[in-house]
């Protein structure tokens, strides 16, 4: 396997498992899952590209995946029912998204992003990534992301098949020359941390420290 294919899943691996412990000051530790990590992702004497390419991908994104998954759905269950609509107002913080907005917006972008990497057309109710208007609720919008990572679930599932078509999205930089399936899942799980990151300040302005964060 040519390093570039497991290189990219593992650091961002690495990025997943070390975001709660960067927050409690662990950098040490961050070191250690690093090399770990890497020296866990060297192919198996004997074992040739062909042999490992779509399963290493492919198990390497579902643990990225179940970690993604975990943070950003506690995280969203941790701010209460009434603090869905806080949005920070000082400073450069001035028409931000609330709470419950960018949950929306990380769900609706990994329905877009999904559908693209198994050859669907964009979800209509995804709108422009803000997600359906009818969603409102705290429970509404828990549903709706839950139904998003069961979605990015399928398209992880599908690396490898190539008898499911990918098409290039309206909301990714890849052309329809240069987009694949890995590429569109890994663009949904970049996006999401930037929103989870995002979501962390958000709850503790309101004094909730983030469940990944707890001891």
């Amino acid at each position: 396997m040519k390093p570039l294919n497991w290189i990219l899943p593992c650091l961002l691996w690495v990025t997943v498992t070390c975001i709660p412990q960067a927050q409690t000051h662990l950098p040490d530790q961050c070191a250690t899952d690093a090399l770990a990590a890497i020296t866990a992702s060297q192919p198996p004497a004997g074992e040739t590209d062909s042999t490992l390419s779509a399963q290493r991908e492919k198990r390497a994104l579902q643990i990225l995946f179940k970690s993604l998954q975990n943070h950003v759905v506690s995280a969203a269950d941790a701010m209460p029912a009434d603090k869905y609509g806080f949005a920070p107002t000082d400073g450069e913080f001035k028409d931000v998204r609330t709470f419950g907005q960018q949950v929306k917006h990380l769900a609706a972008t990994n329905h877009i992003l999904a559908a693209a990497a198994l050859g669907e057309a964009p979800p209509t109710d995804a709108g422009d990534e803000t997600g359906p208007e009818t969603v409102r609720t705290k429970a509404e919008i828990l549903d709706y992301l839950n139904s998003s990572f069961a979605h990015l679930s399928k398209a992880v599932d599908a690396i490898g098949d190539s008898s499911i078509a990918v098409r290039p999205s309206p909301i990714s930089p890849l052309s329809a020359t240069t987009v694949t399936r890995l590429s569109l899942i890994v663009e949904a799980l970049v996006h999401a941390f930037d929103h989870y990151g995002q979501m962390v300040e958000y709850l503790r302005m309101n004094g909730v420290v983030p469940p990944a964060s707890r001891p």
